[in-house]
Formats: structure tokens, sequence, C-alpha cells
């Protein structure tokens, strides 16, 4: 019974701690030396992949490694791994399906948690460059207030805010 809630915890720590994870990564690395692959997420495109998708690729290879380590070396790796698995689906439906709109698939938040992150994620997107955005998390974001003034610091700053993204953020119609 002592492994089965150990294995539970391991989890969903997982689950949880990738969000921090996420946040370094997408801050420091995505919007960092690794802007080449990321900034293809910040440009329109065409068709259903983009470079920036390399990096769910390279979570993916990460989680199915732990997995199998887990199932030939030390068991606690394998719920890591699942907890990689864990976060990645919740990201595809956050980021890719309600805030990308991608694979066919239109959810537009209404109200409530769906709809904040859905607007700090366009507002992560209001700058177009590697260098002034804010909100980096997927899961767990400031205050759109605070989110729209750390924009206006960041324009002030020098960085190429989109102000029209900015003011109208809070229209969940457009995509």
């Amino acid at each position: 019974m002592i492994d089965v809630l150990l294995y539970i915890a391991i989890f969903l720590g997982t689950v949880a701690g990738m969000e921090a994870v996420a946040w370094v990564t997408h801050k420091y690395i995505m919007h960092g030396w690794l802007w080449s692959l990321h900034k293809s997420h910040h440009s329109p495109y065409e068709g259903g992949f983009e470079l920036n998708d390399l990096f769910g690729l390279f979570f993916s290879v990460l989680s199915i490694g732990l997995m199998l380590a887990g199932l030939h070396v030390w068991m606690p790796f394998f719920f890591v791994g699942l907890g990689l698995v864990g976060y990645g689906a919740i990201y595809l439906f956050m980021h890719d399906i309600l805030v990308h709109h991608r694979f066919g698939f239109r959810v537009v938040p209404r109200g409530g948690y769906l709809q904040r992150m859905y607007q700090a994620h366009r507002l992560h997107h209001a700058v177009a460059d590697k260098d002034g955005a804010v909100s980096f998390g997927f899961l767990i974001a400031p205050s759109i207030a605070v989110l729209k003034e750390q924009l206006r610091m960041n324009r002030a700053r020098g960085a190429k805010v989109d102000e029209q993204s900015v003011e109208t953020s809070h229209d969940w119609t457009t995509s």
C-alpha cells in the first residue's frame, strides 16, 4: 500500500513540478539561447508543425526514457515519466487546443480559470520578439492586470508590444 501512495505522490509531484520546469524552460531557454526554435511559435505559420514543437518531442522522449528506466532500473522513474506525460496532456489541452486552436478544435473559454489562462497566454504573444514577453507559465499566471502593467513597463524599456493585442485581450472571440 505504501508503494502505491508513494507512486501517486511521485506522479502528482512531477505534474505540479513540471509547471516550474516549464516556466524556467520557457523564459530562459525558449526565450533565450533556443529562441531560434521558439521564434516559430511567435510568428504566423501555415500547416500543423512548427519548429517549436521540437520542445514537445524532447519532453516526450524524456518521459519515455524515464518510464523505460522505471521498468528496468528503478520503478519510481516510471512515475516521474508518467507525470511528464500527465503534464504534457494538460499542456496539450491548455496551450495547443484552448489558446492556439490547433488540431481543428476551437474552444473559447467564457469565464473562470480557463479564461484567465487563455488571456494570460494571449498577452504573452503580445510581444513577438524574444525580449519583453510576460507570463511564461502554462498553468499558473499572475493576474491579468499585473501582466498588462508588466507589458506597459516592458514597452517603456523598448520591447515591441502589440498594443492592439493588449487592449483586445478581453475579447474571447478572436483567435
